[in-house]
């Protein structure tokens, strides 16, 4: 017997809140396995859907480092426990895969030892095995990942989560083209000044976004969804990106586009799911005609979250 958890992808920064937004999808995502074992210690004993690129020590591997943090903290550490991961989602998508990974991984064990802990309470475990893969301790797309919905981070040492009201109808189309762009990567080309121009419009932008979604008002949503400051120093990364924006934006409905996370997979948020499903083939059909394949995810706002499946 095991307990088997589901954990969804997520958008990250939603184009105006870089590193402290994060939204749950309801696919694609991952599954992780646990189950209890004879043998002393942590063990990953499968993994699936990697392509063989992810390490079975549990030291190196997001979800076991999540397990092996909850497991000291409960003063677990001898306990034997085996994983299994299975990745239904690409790695360096901008889709937080590792995230969700390392949120599947803290749920499982922490059901299958039955610790009665909240999924607030697992939150710093499943960063800290985000923080092995992405390299900083970020909960932008942990957070969304296990306890779903619209998240704002408030502060990420601390862990000061909170998520936000979604107005009735909102969906997204996530477009994830065929390359590969890693989170380290994409940070290191961030400049660490900002213009104060470009500063003013972002705050302005995040404040509405907030305001927008509490008083569910579809058009501040649609003219504040626009990235000032990370978008204009990544959009090179993801060959023909404006365009694909461009096809996004003339969808009626469509209320913002753009990248999701570090990229490649780009985003566009509706008023509806029509419109999403438009956005979304119309953003497809782009990189279809430049040779690169793609696939689409059309989701509502996951507001489960990591779940038991």
């Amino acid at each position: 017997m095991g307990i088997k958890v589901f954990a969804p992808a997520s958008i990250g920064n939603i184009g105006v809140g870089f590193d402290i937004l994060g939204m749950a999808l309801e696919r694609p995502g991952d599954e992780v396995i646990a189950r209890k074992s004879d043998t002393p210690g942590l063990r990953i004993t499968k993994i699936t859907g990697a392509g063989g690129k992810l390490p079975y020590e549990p030291e190196r591997n997001t979800a076991g480092v999540a397990a092996l943090a909850l497991l000291e903290h409960l003063g677990e550490n001898g306990r034997g426990i085996e994983l299994e991961v299975h990745k239904k989602m690409p790695s360096g998508s901008g889709l937080g895969s590792s995230a969700a990974s390392a949120a599947a991984a803290v749920l499982a064990v922490s059901e299958l030892l039955r610790t009665g802990m909240s999924k607030r309470e697992l939150l710093p475990f499943a960063c800290a095995g985000e923080a092995m893969a992405s390299g900083a301790y970020f909960a932008d797309n942990v957070a969304p990942s296990l306890i779903g919905g619209i998240v704002l981070v408030r502060d990420n040492p601390t862990l000061d989560v909170h998520r936000l009201h979604v107005p009735r109808g909102l969906h997204a189309a996530v477009v994830y083209p065929r390359l590969e762009v890693l989170t380290k990567t994409a940070r290191a080309l961030l400049k660490p000044d900002v213009p104060l121009e470009s500063f003013v419009r972002q705050s302005a932008n995040l404040g509405a976004f907030v305001l927008a979604l509490y008083n569910s008002d579809i058009a501040l949503l649609s003219r504040c969804l626009r990235d000032e400051v990370i978008e204009p120093q990544r959009a090179h990364l993801i060959p023909g990106f404006y365009n694909v924006k461009e096809a996004a934006l003339n969808v009626p409905g469509v209320l913002g586009c753009s990248i999701s996370g570090s990229g490649p997979s780009i985003f566009a948020i509706a008023a509806n799911s029509l419109a999403a499903e438009e956005a979304g083939r119309a953003m497809q059909a782009v990189f279809t005609a430049q040779k690169i394949e793609s696939e689409v995810f059309l989701s509502a706002v996951n507001q489960e979250g990591a779940s038991v499946c």
